[in-house]
């Protein structure tokens, strides 16, 4: 992957327990300052960002994507190396983008983020904030009553 310029801005659905968890987790971690969040679910969203990318609000939801400060995009796993890296977490980072890996990780990927819903009421925010090493919030754990 080439080098990013940050900040890097990350594109991610919020309306997605498991989703917003793994954001706000590598936020948490962000002690550089390297990330903006856009939650592209919200209503006040602005597509406007999109114009002329060929991307669209439908393809932000359906898999996460990230904007460098040079107005690169980033897309998937691509995306998700770039703001674990961002986040300073960079063997996940690595992971992430190992390149070897990637027949494996890009169908498991679209799996995933295709009953990420489904999963998120499984509990899996708790297993992306301990992945991560961040703190667990109420919302990752269904189960449990405040």
């Amino acid at each position: 992957m080439k080098a990013i310029r940050y900040p890097l801005t990350v594109f991610y659905d919020a309306s997605c327990p498991m989703c917003a968890s793994e954001i706000l987790a590598l936020k948490e971690r962000d002690r550089e300052s390297r990330l903006v969040l856009v939650d592209c679910s919200a209503a006040e969203f602005d597509a406007e960002v999109l114009a002329g990318t060929g991307i669209t609000r439908s393809d932000l939801m359906t898999r996460m994507h990230a904007r460098d400060a040079h107005g690169r995009w980033l897309a998937a796993l691509d995306a998700i190396e770039a703001a674990y890296r961002a986040a300073g977490l960079e063997r996940a980072a690595r992971f992430w983008g190992a390149r070897g890996l990637r027949p494996l990780l890009n169908p498991l990927y679209r799996c995933v983020a295709r009953r990420r819903q489904a999963l998120s009421r499984l509990g899996s925010g708790a297993l992306v904030r301990r992945f991560i090493g961040a703190r667990a919030s109420p919302a990752d754990e269904p189960w449990r009553s405040p």
